[in-house]
């Protein structure tokens, strides 16, 4: 090989990493920018995180577009950021994680992950508040994918095109910082969008067997919101506890953990009957019982 092709083999070599390093260097920019950002969050947040009317250190936003549905809560938990990044955030066991999660949800009735070459995906059915079978369910395909991890931040994103009721562009996404003492800050994001037949559906659902119920935002009149800003709302605060039953489970026993996680989520629902309360507590328990049970056979 002549001298003159081997340096420039060697140039291109260079060039290549370089250009790796500068990925490199700005995927962490972007990391400690948001880390920065979300302790920023923190200190604003921080009279509100001590006192409120969830009697918890949380705060929710929501937000209503045309098309789209959002609801966010920030949240100090009592767990170190290890624990809670080693959770959500591991490229192994993160995904199958996450599942022990979204199956306290009443609307899940079933999940599973698998990994493949195009990396993690949670397949999740979600149907009726009550015990259904499978084939009666909507399945919605999320992929995992884990968007950054320093030594203090993690963001984790779960993402599926489609969901049910012609609902589309479902994204859950948690991230967290370390905080100090034991203590991690998180902000979990629930969101999806829809068109003409998924509003249509949801203003269907609302009219009927939805109608009286509420989310946490006050209105104007003095009473909570209602509608889909209420339903989100609703849902993104399950989300949450579900994530909180699954970090208190940890520190018990493995065979005793499932069983702990539903009882310690149905109890942090009743917390707040008004917007959440759906069925008596035994009823949920054997629901999540049989619908835990199915799911460990891959369907």
């Amino acid at each position: 090989m002549s001298t003159q092709r081997i340096m420039r083999i060697t140039r291109q070599l260079a060039l290549v990493a370089f250009a790796v390093l500068g990925l490199l260097f700005g995927a962490l920019t972007w990391a400690d920018d948001n880390a920065a950002a979300l302790r920023d969050k923190y200190d604003t947040l921080a009279p509100q995180l001590k006192s409120n009317v969830f009697h918890r250190p949380i705060h929710l936003d929501s937000e209503e577009t045309s098309d789209t549905l959002k609801g966010d809560i920030y949240a100090v938990v009592d767990y170190p950021f290890a624990t809670v990044d080693s959770a959500f955030n591991d490229p192994q066991q993160g995904p199958a994680n996450w599942c022990e999660v979204l199956i306290l949800h009443l609307n899940t009735k079933y999940c599973h992950a698998t990994s493949g070459s195009n990396g993690a995906t949670i397949s999740m059915n979600v149907g009726k508040k009550t015990e259904q079978e499978l084939d009666d369910t909507f399945r919605v395909q999320f992929s995992y994918r884990s968007v950054a991890k320093t030594p203090d931040y993690f963001q984790v994103v779960l993402s599926a095109a489609k969901g049910p009721l012609s609902t589309k562009d479902y994204r859950i996404v948690l991230e967290a910082v370390d905080i100090g003492k034991g203590h991690t800050f998180l902000h979990l994001t629930y969101s999806y969008g829809f068109g003409m037949a998924g509003r249509v559906a949801m203003k269907t659902y609302l009219g009927t067997i939805g109608s009286a119920k509420v989310g946490f935002t006050k209105a104007s009149n003095g009473d909570y919101i209602g509608g889909v800003r209420g339903l989100v709302e609703r849902n993104t605060m399950r989300y949450y506890l579900a994530i909180d039953a699954y970090l208190g489970s940890l520190a018990i026993p493995a065979d005793k953990r499932v069983d702990q996680r539903f009882a310690t989520w149905f109890d942090a629902t009743e917390q707040y009957s008004r917007q959440l309360h759906e069925l008596d507590r035994q009823e949920y328990l054997q629901m999540k019982k049989n619908e835990y049970q199915r799911q460990q056979t891959a369907q």
